[in-house]
């Protein structure tokens, strides 16, 4: 009986590898997306990717810290704690559109308050505890 439970668990680390590593390509297209395109906010993509990657596969992983777009973008908020300015103003404005929308499809008051809270935590931890960096 053992041996049977052993092999369903490598069987779903397996896969579960396959999920990380196709969740984290899905990611990292988001995050080129958010790079090329103006209001699409591409950093949180790409940390996700960093997150999955390290999940599904090492080899994956380590090609990605060695490209441009994990050294330009991800790296300077590992090493200083901080953004670019434009990265963080991207990153609030998408975010606080997409919570604006469910404000207003929110019927429940509750909820609108909660979503209010949580927008005046974002806009007070982006502004005092991430620090600014210079271009």
């Amino acid at each position: 009986m053992r041996i049977i439970e052993n092999y369903f668990y490598f069987l779903l680390v397996g896969y579960m590898k396959i999920v990380y590593l196709g969740f984290g390509f899905i990611f990292l297209a988001l995050g080129i997306l958010g790079i090329v395109m103006p209001g699409l906010p591409g950093f949180p993509f790409l940390l996700l990717t960093v997150f999955c990657f390290s999940r599904g596969s090492d080899r994956v992983h380590n090609w990605f810290l060695q490209t441009e777009i994990y050294k330009k973008h991800v790296l300077p908020f590992k090493e200083n704690r901080g953004m670019y300015k434009k990265t963080k103003y991207n990153i609030l404005i998408f975010a606080t559109i997409m919570m604006a929308i469910a404000f207003y499809f929110t019927p429940s008051m509750v909820g609108k308050v909660v979503i209010l809270i949580a927008l005046v935590i974002k806009y007070w931890y982006f502004f005092f505890k991430i620090k600014n960096l210079e271009s």
